[in-house]
């Protein structure tokens, strides 16, 4: 409530004072600066953040080197600011003077952001070996103020005179307090050997601890110092002023007497949403952590808003003239004040108040095992004029790391929004993380303009360490290629294959030419070209063809074509069967010593009848007898690919079926070459 309080003391101390340095806005620009910075930043690339990846992208947490993470406390801080450059060592000690130390760059729109983290006692643990679950708990402070005019704040910083005017077109500061207790389910969406696609997804109980915000518009402000005369010599500051200015907040606050208590009827739900994609071209080695060439993660955080249902929204029209500082003295309290010298608008109930919804998208390359190079961009998705929601600082940081199981060191360098450069340092040493994204920078200029620190501890259980990484039986502290499979006689690195014949150079006697494991390597000759390696050619120096193992063959001439006919016109078969008569076995073996001879040909088996019977029962039984030669031909070494039978009954006669020797030479079987 540090934040909400400062900002009603502003508010009050305008009204009560009218000094040169002190205006509500301009209050909430000053205390930003003190807000001591943060977000983590270089701690939230590491592998090992375990539990704390949440704050960045929920996916984060699953393939993790932990079973489980504890993180007991961590705070973070950052603010940021357009306007005032200060040592910010300095600017902590006491008695430190904004007006005249700090550096001024006015503009025709500074800003100023600043926010607090406090992630409590949280817990991941592992469900499965692609599961993981997180539950947290969060405490989060958010400030800003937009859109004022660099002029009014050069006038406040006068020390030249007592006097002072400015004029404010649209201007606004909104501060916020909540609480978080937040579940995270993350998992491995998809894996081979080289990918890894991972999502996560939190959703968040939000409980509003105080929120209060104020816009203005077209406002005037002119103050005299001793422009009312209070008689007998005496005057007090007089005020004039124009425009409309609203204030809001959460009913339970009293600007004139504080004390603190929850509001009550104030919550809401948040989400966070988040994939990842791993890539490793040479395949995962099965590390733990950092196990990726190339890691590309993108989330969207704060989504949601916290409802103050009891809240309460006030509009005032503040044109006058001449209102006296002393009247604001007599005052009973600011309303009292307000309401007897500005006009009061339509009052209203309740109002919500937008989290920081956020994008963010990083990129992390692996250069060993230990070197790493991180870029990240957070970019806030709330707009400046959206006076209800707080937003982040949009921020590029490019963070090389150090990283190992037990120590990881970060040199974050960052580009905050309006407020430039700054390089940083941080580390992890087994429970304790600490670090700064500013550090070097806020050292070294006198100029900052923003800051940030953090801190915390955690009870990290690791994984079982991983000895031998690349399973080939050699552990990895005497391993010279750790991440890759290789024999002992090699010192644990693989053997090269430069053929990539899958004979390793070591066992390959041809080790730049592809060859067979059977021929040592080398590859089989084939001398005559003839697609028949030498070894399984007959006919060597004589180009062939493969059915006749490398040996050329002739070609089927008539002659031999007339032979075949001969001897299939002798096959006979019992009376009205398909069984082949012995006699004719002898006939068979001497075709297939002929076809045989033509091992590229190829032959149709045709069956025919005489007229006996009906016409389909021998159409039947002359497919039966081509099919039962066929048979014969196959059992005695003809390739069956090569035999094409056909039965044509009684459809074909060459002889007169009206005699017995007509009808004997009917009942026949040809063999005839496809052409």
């Amino acid at each position: 409530m540090f934040l909400e309080e400062n900002i009603y003391f502003c508010a009050a101390t305008i009204l009560k004072y009218m000094s040169k340095s002190i205006v509500l806005i301009f209050c909430l620009l000053g205390v930003s600066v003190f807000l001591q910075a943060q977000s983590y930043i270089g701690f939230n690339s590491d592998n090992y953040s375990g539990v704390n990846a949440i704050t960045i992208n929920p996916a984060n947490i699953t393939d993790s080197p932990y079973k489980l993470d504890i993180n007991l406390t961590g705070l973070s801080a950052f603010a940021s600011n357009d306007y005032y450059g200060v040592n910010v060592f300095s600017a902590l000690k006491s008695g430190y003077n904004f007006s005249v130390e700090a550096t001024k760059s006015p503009s025709a729109s500074n800003n100023a952001t600043g926010n607090m983290d406090v992630l409590g006692p949280s817990i991941m643990f592992n469900l499965n070996a692609k599961s993981t679950l997180a539950v947290f708990t969060r405490g989060r402070v958010f400030m800003n103020a937009n859109n004022i005019d660099g002029t009014t704040l050069t006038a406040l910083n006068d020390t030249t005179t007592d006097d002072f005017a400015f004029t404010e077109n649209d201007f606004n500061g909104l501060g916020h307090a909540w609480a978080e207790l937040g579940l995270t389910y993350a998992r491995t969406i998809f894996s081979n050997a080289n990918n890894k696609l991972k999502g996560g997804a939190s959703i968040k109980y939000l409980k509003g601890l105080g929120s209060a915000y104020a816009f203005g518009e077209n406002v005037t402000l002119t103050y005299d110092a001793d422009g009312t005369d209070l008689g007998g010599g005496e005057t007090t500051g007089s005020i004039a002023s124009s425009g409309t200015l609203n204030l809001v907040r959460f009913e339970e606050f009293d600007a004139d007497n504080y004390d603190y208590k929850a509001p009550n009827n104030a919550s809401g739900l948040g989400f966070d949403l988040g994939v990842t994609y791993d890539w490793d071209p040479d395949g995962f080695s099965g590390a733990y952590a950092g196990d990726y060439k190339m890691r590309i993660g993108i989330s969207v955080t704060d989504i949601g808003f916290i409802n103050y249902k009891n809240g309460i929204r006030e509009a005032y029209n503040i044109t006058n003239t001449n209102v006296s500082e002393q009247d604001y003295e007599d005052a009973e309290s600011i309303g009292a004040f307000l309401n007897n010298f500005y006009t009061r608008g339509e009052l209203g109930t309740g109002y919500k108040i937008d989290l920081p919804s956020a994008l963010h998208a990083n990129v992390d390359w692996n250069f060993n095992d230990k070197l790493y190079l991180n870029v990240n961009a957070d970019l806030s998705l709330m707009s400046k004029t959206r006076i209800t929601a707080n937003r982040i600082a949009n921020t590029v940081s490019v963070t090389p790391r150090y990283q190992s199981k037990w120590f990881s060191f970060y040199l974050p360098l960052s580009v905050v929004q309006g407020s430039g450069l700054r390089l940083g340092a941080g580390l992890r040493a087994g429970p304790l993380y600490i670090g700064s994204g500013s550090l070097f920078s806020n050292l070294a200029s006198d100029e900052s303009r923003q800051a940030d620190v953090y801190a915390g501890l955690k009870i990290p259980f690791y994984k079982k360490d991983t000895k031998d990484t690349d399973e080939d039986g050699i552990e990895d502290k005497v391993d010279n290629c750790p991440e890759e499979f290789g024999p002992v006689e090699n010192n644990g690195c693989p053997w090269g294959d430069t053929d990539e014949d899958g004979i390793l150079d070591n066992e390959d006697k041809c080790p730049e030419e592809a060859g067979p494991l059977e021929n040592s390597g080398c590859p089989w000759q084939d001398t005559d070209g003839d697609g028949v390696f030498d070894k399984d050619d007959a006919c060597v120096d004589e180009a062939g063809t493969i059915p006749n193992k490398g040996c050329p063959e002739g070609e089927v001439t008539e002659e031999v074509q007339y032979k075949l006919n001969a001897f299939a016109k002798t096959i006979l078969f019992d009376s009205g069967t398909a069984t082949i008569k012995n006699e004719s076995q002898a006939v068979l073996r001497e075709i297939a010593i002929i076809l045989n001879k033509y091992p590229s040909a190829g032959f149709t088996i045709e069956g025919h009848t005489d007229s006996s019977g009906s016409e389909d029962l021998n159409q039947e039984l002359s497919e039966t007898r081509a099919n039962a030669v066929k048979a014969f031909l196959v059992s005695n070494g003809i390739d069956s690919n090569r035999l094409l039978t056909v039965g044509y009954g009684e459809s074909k006669p060459i002889f007169s079926n009206k005699t017995r020797y007509g009808k004997s030479r009917n009942r026949r079987v040809e063999i005839n070459l496809i052409d």
